[in-house]
């Protein structure tokens, strides 16, 4: 979800939660200012692949930059007078987020998230807000009947860093000729400061890297809620 592909680093072991029974050691993933947890299957996704995925994201970015100006607009109206005093604050506005679909609406609460934030998945990683809502318009001109569903969100305690845990259901087809079906279960963690913003955004995934590309080149039928 952070770039091109929809499919990171793992996480570290020793990450207790006191409000989620989430093991890290389970999942794949984006995140802001932190390290991407790694594949579901606990292989490494191929430094070629990574590098094709910046490659064509990089290609993009470049044939996307007046359009991106309009939504940029769009993305962070409307949102400058939001105060966060609490977990549970960025865990509503999180939760209002998936309920409006920003990932593929390219429409998110960018004030609660640090400037230099990291967002990373199995194959990608960069910092900035920016950068990462400009990743997520160049993904919309190529979905067609997109679907993202929160499954379950929550909050939980590492020692004295405190995130929020959301798992999710993506489901879209691609705008190609051979109409591909990408479907990918995930979660997402949103690691937070003392000032309670998203310093790091991981995602993880129940595919590998490999699998997640390999649904683009993959003929499919049917609907995405199927």
């Amino acid at each position: 979800m952070a770039g091109i592909c929809w499919p990171n680093p793992p996480l570290n072991r020793n990450w207790m939660t006191h409000q989620s029974s989430f093991n890290p050691q389970k999942s794949h993933g984006a995140r802001c200012c932190s390290a991407a947890p790694g594949n579901g299957n606990g292989s490494k996704t191929p430094r070629l692949l990574k590098l094709a995925v910046s490659g064509v994201t990089q290609l993009l970015r470049l044939f996307s930059f007046s359009e991106d100006r309009r939504l940029d607009d769009v993305s962070t109206g409307e949102k400058d007078e939001i105060l966060v005093s609490g977990v549970d604050d960025v865990l509503g506005i999180l939760k209002a987020d998936y309920n409006n679909a920003y990932f593929v609406t390219g429409v998110f609460t960018s004030t609660i998230y640090a400037d230099d934030c990291i967002f990373e998945d199995p194959t990608i990683r960069f910092r900035g807000k920016q950068l990462y809502s400009h990743n997520l318009k160049l993904l919309l001109p190529f979905f067609d009947s997109p679907s993202i569903g929160l499954q379950t969100i929550e909050k939980g305690v590492n020692l004295e860093t405190n995130f929020v845990l959301a798992k999710w259901r993506l489901r879209t087809y691609l705008k190609l000729p051979w109409r591909p079906l990408i479907s990918i279960d995930g979660s997402t963690i949103y690691e937070l400061d003392d000032k309670f913003m998203i310093v790091r955004h991981t995602e993880r995934w129940n595919v590998s890297a490999l699998e997640a590309v390999g649904q683009i080149f993959t003929p499919s039928f049917g609907s995405p809620n199927d």
